[in-house]
Parts: C-alpha cells; sequence; structure tokens
C-alpha cells in the first residue's frame, strides 16, 4: 500500500499502528511512519487533544497504548446495504477498485470486516465492476477540502487564493457557507469579501486556504444547492450576453447554470441569456455551438470574438483540404 505522507495521514496512521500494537513505544511509531521521535511524540498529542485516549508508561516495557472508549461498536450491514455502498464508491470514485488508492483501501477494510455471507458479493462486485472515468469529474485535495468543511461547520472566515479557468489569480477573504458537489465538481458556496456579493468557486482551483479568524453567521433557510446553480454563471472576468429566436421553455432546455440567467422577453417569442465567463473560447464552442437554435451575440466583444473563431474553423472544415483540388483540362 502506497504511504500517505500528508499530516493528516500520519496521524490516523498513529492511531492504527497505536491499536494494534499496544505497547508501542515512541522509537517504534517514529520508526513505522518514517518521521522523528519528536514528530510521532506530536502525533500522539494531537490525537489526545482529540479526546482520544492515549496512555503511556515508563520504563523498559513502557509504551503507548489506547485506552478504553476508542473502539467503535460493531457494524451490521445486509448484502443489499453492503452492495449499494460499494456501488456508491465506485460511482463516486473509480479508483476504489485500487486496494493502493485510500479510498480504496478503506472500502478494503469494511469489506474484510463484514460476514463472509455478505463481504463475498461485495468483494466480488468490487473486483469486477469498473468504473469510466468521469471527463467532467475533478476532485479536490482532500486535506483543502477538509480546511473549508471545518470552516463551514464553525462558521469561521478563511483566506483563500483562486486561480480561474483563464489563469487569473487573486487572493480575497472569504465567509464559507456551504461545500456542495455538483455533477462530479465541488464547489465552496461563500460570501466573497473581495466582490460583496456571493460567490461560487470551484475548489479544485483554490490554490491554498487559511483561517481568517474571525467569526460569521450564515443566514439560514436557504436552499444552497438552487443558490450554487444561481450563481455559477456570475462574478467571472467577461461579461455575455445572447439573445435566441425561440420562446424560453424551448432554449431552456439547452442552457446549463454556468452559462447565466435565462429570461423571458416582454413579447415572449425571444429570450435573453446575460451572464459571465472566464473562457469565452469554452462558452463558444462547447456551449453555445450546441444549441441547435438560432441567436446572436449582442454584447461581450470577447465572447463575439470568440463565436467567430468557432465560425472561421468550421467555415474552413467546408473547403477543399491541400493538395485535393480537382484538376480541370
Amino acid at each position: 500500500m502506497k504511504a500517505d505522507v500528508s499530516p493528516t495521514g500520519r496521524v490516523l496512521r498513529a492511531l492504527e499502528l497505536l491499536q494494534a500494537q499496544p505497547g508501542i513505544t515512541a522509537a517504534q511509531l517514529a520508526a513505522r511512519l518514517g518521521v522523528t521521535e519528536r514528530a510521532a511524540r506530536r502525533y500522539v498529542a494531537i490525537l489526545r487533544e482529540a479526546d482520544i485516549p492515549v496512555e503511556s508508561t515508563r520504563g523498559p516495557y513502557g509504551g503507548y497504548r489506547v485506552g478504553r472508549g476508542i473502539r467503535l461498536p460493531p457494524l451490521v450491514f445486509t448484502a443489499v446495504e453492503a452492495l449499494g455502498l460499494v456501488m456508491a464508491v465506485l460511482d463516486g470514485n473509480r479508483a476504489a477498485a485500487d486496494a493502493d488508492d485510500p479510498v480504496g483501501a478503506a472500502l478494503g477494510k469494511i469489506i474484510r470486516a463484514l460476514p463472509e455471507n455478505v463481504g463475498r458479493p461485495a468483494a466480488t462486485m468490487r473486483q469486477h465492476a469498473l468504473a469510466a472515468p468521469d471527463r467532467g469529474a475533478v476532485r479536490p485535495g482532500t486535506e483543502t477540502t477538509s480546511a473549508l468543511v471545518a470552516a463551514v461547520a464553525a462558521q469561521h472566515r478563511m483566506s483563500l487564493c483562486y486561480r480561474s479557468e483563464s489563469g487569473r489569480q487573486w487572493q480575497e477573504d472569504v465567509d464559507p457557507w456551504a461545500v456542495v458537489v455538483r455533477h462530479g465538481r465541488w464547489y465552496l458556496l461563500c460570501h466573497s469579501h473581495r466582490a460583496h456579493a456571493v460567490r461560487a468557486y470551484r475548489i479544485d482551483r483554490i490554490q491554498s486556504v487559511a483561517a481568517g479568524g474571525e467569526q460569521f453567521r450564515a443566514p439560514g433557510d436557504l436552499d444552497y444547492v438552487d443558490l450554487l446553480e444561481q450563481h455559477l454563471g456570475t462574478g467571472w472576468e467577461y461579461e455575455t450576453k445572447v439573445s435566441f429566436d425561440a420562446p424560453y421553455d424551448e432554449v431552456a432546455r439547452y442552457v446549463r447554470p454556468p452559462m447565466g440567467r435565462l429570461e423571458r422577453t416582454s413579447e415572449g417569442e425571444r429570450c435573453i441569456l446575460t451572464g459571465t465567463t472566464s473562457n469565452p473560447a469554452m462558452y463558444a464552442g462547447e456551449w453555445l455551438a450546441a444549441i441547435p437554435i438560432p441567436f446572436h451575440v449582442e454584447s461581450g466583444p470577447e465572447l463575439r470574438a470568440a463565436v467567430a473563431a468557432v465560425t472561421e474553423r468550421l467555415t474552413a472544415a467546408l473547403s477543399a483540404p491541400p493538395g485535393n483540388e480537382v484538376c480541370r483540362g
């Protein structure tokens, strides 16, 4: 199994060693973790701060051991529940079939702890059911996500460094309201003190996070999933405004929330899509080009240029390739 070299991973590995080897010394713990004895003692201190009863005794036969109250009660799964768990994990993380993957290792431990009649079909499913990668899914860093979730729970302001899809990078303070998973992507929904507005940021694009220290009160009674949908298309560098020659209900089937807000016009035969983007080329070539309805770019010079580039490229595809000119006698 590949070692998890993150501090959090070493602390969890230290707990596992303490449970498996009662009486393990600081030197032995350090050797198994690949760290100094001072670092090993620090991990023990972290466990104690988390209210895990790690006891220590001095002398030639002394060492660390976990006291009473730490072992969890046995988990009891039905066969249907176990298979459902394996399916959910594979659906969310295709690497879970790999024993060297952290999620795969955790899933393997659960399956091995199950009774034979329940664990065998679960192990078989895990071995033979493979998940194709979702090209749209992006998994953010575990430590960054964990820090954001903790800040959401504690309602503590965070300072983060963000890098947009276009490569622009900035630092700002945010009040983290919620972490939302949408179609395989993880988002932080927050109040941005830089923009003085609600923002939705992709967590995999957050370069670093640091605790801001100040506490805040998140607004209550909000549907964070719906709020995320509303704000995915706002706050980016380039403005977009596109009109469609079709009624709202017909166009709405093709418009995704990150494209902006779709609104009806007074006459009802047309509708207007207003939003922002950090990537006009993608907006034009992937999103607008996929909508089988006539449209007009009403504003946004960057989007106009991107649509023109797509038009030129597709028009060139209709001409004869070089070297294939027809010779006429």
